[in-house]
């Protein structure tokens, strides 16, 4: 037992028991390490329950390794990378629940993750930056569950200004998206996703180039920009107003120029309403 000048423990070795415990009573059990140079290397910290490896000089790594001396585990403190197995060994990780339950398991040798099993359902959630839950995999049923309401694929666009999510786009002869400009026209090619609170589930063709693309809503809900009365049913079609749709009044002329459905009713000039993609 050490003491300190006021007679308070500051470490104990324990024989019975064969542990060793530092600090207790009024300080933090702190364990330091230090390579040659003094520079720390390790360091344990009691009052946070952190350990330390590495820093100043040091990178802080971590191996385990089995009774052969064959790297299993490498917690690599310069990359950031976590190495698990290599060599002789496959390098799975399993997670545990309070009853011993395997809960999560990433299997080396197969490259798969496997969530649930036994008696839990492996459910995978993805949040946004402000916890709001963007997609849920259902482990029970086997769903996919998206919060955005449509499914888009990028196209390559024009660089127009009046080109925005909510715009009615055509093809234009060099196959590539422009706002439309005319009624009835059947070039129409969709309307660009993204407008109101209406958010892409799934976007196709995305990658990286320099040319400028923009997502096209291929089926789902999407906000679509109008201009004149439209009521909840309405087929939409092209209309003169550059970007805009309206109402497909006329059947003969809507013929492959129809964009949708109405999900809602608009009074009258220019607004947005939501809209079934249903391109016809």
């Amino acid at each position: 037992t050490c003491r300190d000048n006021t007679g308070d423990t500051t470490i104990h070795l324990n024989g019975q028991e064969g542990n060793i415990t530092l600090g207790g009573g009024r300080r933090d059990g702190d364990l330091f390490c230090r390579d040659n140079t003094g520079a720390q290397t390790v360091h344990i910290n009691g009052q946070e329950g952190n350990i330390t490896l590495g820093g100043g000089t040091k990178d802080g790594d971590l191996f385990c390794r089995d009774n052969t001396g064959a790297q299993t585990v490498h917690i690599n403190g310069q990359e950031g990378n976590i190495t698990l197995g290599g060599g002789a060994r496959d390098g799975d990780l399993f997670c545990l629940d309070d009853t011993g339950a395997q809960t999560v398991h990433i299997n080396g040798q197969e490259g798969n993750i496997t969530l649930g099993g036994g008696t839990k359902d492996g459910d995978l959630f993805c949040m946004d930056s402000n916890g709001n839950l963007t997609v849920h995999i259902n482990g029970n049923t086997g769903d996919i569950l998206l919060e955005n309401g449509d499914a888009a694929e990028d196209f390559d666009a024009e660089h127009d200004p009046l080109l925005e999510p909510g715009s009615v786009v055509v093809m234009n002869e060099h196959s590539r998206l422009e706002t439309c400009v005319k009624p009835y026209d059947r070039r129409v090619a969709g309307i660009v996703a993204g407008a109101g609170d209406k958010r892409p589930g799934i976007v196709l063709g995305r990658k990286q180039t320099d040319d400028h693309r923009v997502p096209v809503a291929l089926i789902g809900t999407v906000y679509c920009k109008v201009d004149g009365p439209v009521e909840v049913g309405d087929l939409l079609t092209t209309s003169n107003t550059p970007g805009h749709a309206m109402r497909a009044a006329n059947p003969l002329q809507a013929f492959g120029a129809v964009i949708g459905k109405a999900l809602g009713r608009h009074g009258g000039g220019r607004g947005l309403v939501p809209v079934l993609v249903a391109l016809q």
